[in-house]
């Protein structure tokens, strides 16, 4: 099994805290596209003909594409690779773009999973974040989608984010809660460099949230998550059972994947592709012929290290008897004082070789991964 992963490289406005790549202009709209086929005929065989299991529209904002263009992209893939006929599809979406008419339209589709970027239920909190839509706006699209058929259906939400009244993070969350999705997305505020919250924390005009506030907003939604049936599978995803991400999964397991459009990525087992992060010398390189890539072969020592960070994250944990069986090394004997250790703590459990962190854990896994990734000289 394989998955395809799309980036629609545009945006109707820019939001303050995104630094994925994306153009608010149209103006290479149908070039990308065309481009995007191309790639899709050159890179047929990369995935070595294995089914395809899981097609993703990400960006960037997919739903600002046309229903016929969504269709186009999705006719192509299924006449150049096997398709799985219960494979997932999703489609990123903004509420602003999910009108009616566009739901109606969506529906028709293979389209049979949203994952909707909310962010929050607080306007002023979307208005500081530059989102293009109302909290009004955001539940109205997800009960219309859930009217019209749609069920399988993701929020995404963002904590960590400046403000004086700590119950507003509860409040996101009892509303995403009613309105009954099988999954959430939940990510901290991060602030990047080449942002506008980025450039304003540069200028002293912004002040994120205390890291104590966002560890307790964290704490607040792995309990309410609980509390509701939600399973906690990976450190920013929740889903009541049955609904996890397959296409995400298989990230977090290595499945290989195709990336299209600018600034995708791609994954085959034993090398990583990164796309050109520009759209019109994206549009160029395919014009003439051209892969606009570039190849990353992966050491044992990446492989490893990216297995460590990925599972580690999640509810089925890292398993180091895998580890030794196809990289020969033994992840417990090299970190033994370490992993000791951390399960003193509290932060780690060990289930035979597999490595599963605990809630206290959780709050600490990029640290924790880093601290088992391995050195060259002990591959």
């Amino acid at each position: 099994m394989a998955g395809i992963y799309l980036h629609i490289p545009f945006c109707k406005q820019a939001c303050h805290y995104c630094d994925f790549h994306f153009s608010t202009s149209m103006g290479l709209k149908e070039q990308v596209l065309r481009a995007m086929h191309q790639e899709l005929a050159l890179q047929k065989d990369y995935l070595g003909g294995e089914t395809i299991n899981t097609i993703y529209f990400g960006g960037g904002t997919p739903s600002i594409l046309s229903v016929a263009e969504l269709n186009g992209l999705l006719e192509a893939i299924y006449a150049k690779h096997p398709v799985n006929p219960a494979a997932e599809i999703t489609l990123e979406a903004n509420p602003d773009d999910l009108t009616l008419e566009k739901l109606q339209a969506l529906r028709q589709t293979r389209i049979n999973r949203l994952s909707i970027g909310v962010q929050s239920f607080h306007d002023p909190h979307l208005q500081l974040m530059n989102r293009p839509h109302t909290a009004t706006e955001a539940a109205a699209c997800i009960q219309m989608a859930q009217e019209l058929g749609f069920d399988n259906i993701s929020l995404d939400l963002i904590y960590g984010i400046p403000a004086e009244d700590a119950a507003l993070w509860e409040q996101d969350l009892a509303k995403a809660f009613a309105l009954n999705v099988q999954h959430l997305s939940c990510y901290a505020l991060t602030i990047e460099p080449n942002t506008v919250f980025g450039n304003r924390l540069k200028k002293g005009q912004f002040t994120p949230a205390e890291e104590e506030r966002v560890a307790q907003q964290f704490e607040l939604l792995m309990s309410q998550a609980k509390a509701h049936g939600f399973l906690h599978y990976e450190i920013s995803n929740f889903c009541q059972p049955g609904f996890e991400s397959k296409h995400n999964s298989s990230y977090w397991k290595q499945v290989p994947y195709l990336g299209l459009g600018p600034s995708a990525h791609s994954f085959n087992g034993v090398s990583r592709q990164f796309n050109i992060a520009h759209n019109p010398k994206y549009v160029q390189a395919l014009a003439a012929g051209q892969l606009p890539c570039t190849v990353e072969e992966l050491t044992v020592e990446d492989r490893v290290n990216e297995y460590v960070m990925t599972t580690l994250r999640t509810s089925w944990g890292c398993d180091t008897a895998y580890i030794q069986e196809k990289w020969g090394v033994d992840l417990v004997t090299l970190h033994a004082p370490y992993l000791q250790k951390i399960e003193a703590q509290g932060l780690l459990r060990k289930e035979q070789r597999i490595l599963v962190l605990t809630e206290a854990g959780k709050l600490l896994a990029d640290e924790i991964a880093l601290d088992l990734f391995l050195l060259k000289e002990e591959v």
